[in-house]
């Protein structure tokens, strides 16, 4: 599994319009082959920022996949206009949230753990 991060600025004055029209086109990323869901939030110190986290079964899946099919297509021609600047995308390998205990930190990374 790989994670998708794409970092989305929007015009200050379209961020309610925004929201609507990514509630219009949704669909077209929870449909594509190797989605297994996503994250969208807006920013709290930059509420005109926002992020769309995508899982995706593998880097394959995303690029050429999804972004080489007339879903993404029709999916960003939806959003595009609402955006102030180019959005940023990239990817990341499968994470692992903790709650800080060691043990666990340490498998998250597949490192050993420290003996006592």
């Amino acid at each position: 599994m790989i994670h998708e991060i794409a970092v989305l600025p929007v015009h200050r004055a379209q961020i309610e319009q925004f929201k609507q029209a990514f509630a219009e086109v949704v669909h077209l990323l929870q449909r594509a082959k190797g989605y297994h869901g996503h994250l969208f939030t807006q920013g709290i110190e930059s509420p005109e920022t926002f992020n769309l986290i995508v899982r995706w079964a593998s880097l394959e899946d995303h690029t050429p996949g999804f972004e080489a099919s007339d879903d993404h297509q029709t999916f960003m021609a939806g959003l595009e206009q609402y955006f102030s600047q180019e959005p940023t995308v990239y990817h990341i390998q499968e994470v692992v949230f903790t709650n800080g205990n060691q043990q666990a930190q340490a498998s998250a990374f597949n490192i050993a753990e420290p003996k006592a």
